[in-house]
């Protein structure tokens, strides 16, 4: 009986260290550990999974759970409380945000990026700009073939091809080009942005719309991690804008470039004309958080619209609208 008691106390006292050491070793959310949720519109998935692979990096108890999808699924997942963190090219209107602050939840805000809107063609494709009167005739179907752009261009059909349904490209484009009309006969759908780009790069009359990240190499493809978080960390790191340039013409399509109602200079999707707004296709990425201060979803709010996150940005591709940024040029 003694000798079953011994045991019997052993065991408890076993138990007892587990769950004391169970209760020393569970972690606590934090702007920097933790699980998170983000919505992110698909046509900047590009950009948004190299800052989770960053920001888990160099917080690696700090975890970013990302779905991708269109700007309403986003709006959605939010309005419901399925996610507490999107990022879509628009701000919320007032009734989405009356719907959060009638559930207790008071939306925060921040434009991180600017993003171009890139007409994409067959490398073989004889186009090299169009403007933007044109573009709205070939999406409202008032113009269908490429020889009705130029004579000496071939009598084939111009296919228009979008990602998908509802994607907030379709709608820039209806919204800016063509006052909200639907879009005409020439526009197609691949089922993704990837699908897009793939579809250009056989077609050689086709035109794809997609945002200019989508163009860049993926950078965690030509840095490993730790470099790259140690880069962005860096503040005397200075970043070159003609070798992001170079990287989209490599990207296996080419850009076309844009003129402006008023201007008869055609500008491509470069960062110097996003920057300087020549380039007339842009619009504005914005991260919007439900998030509670102190949370990891907060943390990563506070990461992406931060330093490091921004200049991030700027490597991928796209403008950062929250940094500041000296353009020097350098003479040889």
């Amino acid at each position: 009986m003694r000798q079953h008691i011994s045991l019997l106390l052993a065991a408890i006292a076993i138990l007892g260290l587990t769950a004391s050491c169970g209760r020393y070793e569970k972690k606590t959310n934090t702007p920097t550990s933790g699980t998170s949720t983000l919505f992110c519109d698909d046509s900047f998935e590009n950009i948004m999974e190299q800052e989770i692979d960053v920001f888990e990096y160099i917080y690696p108890d700090a975890h970013v759970l990302a779905r991708y999808g269109t700007e309403a699924e986003a709006i959605d997942s939010l309005l419901s409380i399925n996610t507490r963190t999107i990022v879509i090219p628009r701000e919320l209107t007032d009734a989405e945000t009356s719907v959060l602050k009638k559930k207790n939840r008071t939306p925060r805000c921040a434009k991180v990026a600017v993003d171009a809107v890139a007409l994409i063609v067959n490398q073989d494709n004889p186009a090299q700009f169009l403007s933007k009167k044109e573009i709205s005739e070939i999406l409202s179907g008032e113009t269908t073939t490429w020889e009705d752009l130029n004579p000496h261009f071939p009598n084939k059909p111009i296919v228009v091809l979008f990602d998908n349904d509802g994607s907030s490209m379709m709608k820039y484009m209806r919204d800016s080009l063509l006052d909200g009309r639907s879009l005409g006969p020439t526009a197609q759908k691949t089922g993704s942005i990837a699908g897009v780009v793939e579809a250009v790069r056989k077609n050689k009359y086709a035109i794809g719309v997609i945002g200019v990240s989508w163009l860049s190499t993926d950078l965690r493809k030509t840095h490993s991690i730790d470099d790259l978080a140690t880069e962005m960390q860096n503040d005397s790191t200075a970043l070159s804008m003609d070798d992001i340039n170079s990287r989209v013409d490599e990207a296996g399509v080419k850009t076309l470039g844009v003129m402006r109602s008023d201007d008869r200079t055609a500008y491509r999707p470069f960062q110097e004309n996003i920057y300087n707004g020549s380039y007339p296709l842009t619009r504005s990425i914005y991260m919007i958080t439900i998030s509670p201060s102190g949370s990891p979803g907060a943390g990563f709010y506070s990461f992406v619209t931060g330093f490091t996150g921004q200049k991030l940005i700027m490597k991928t591709g796209v403008m950062p609208a929250r940094m500041n940024i000296n353009i020097v040029e350098l003479v040889p």
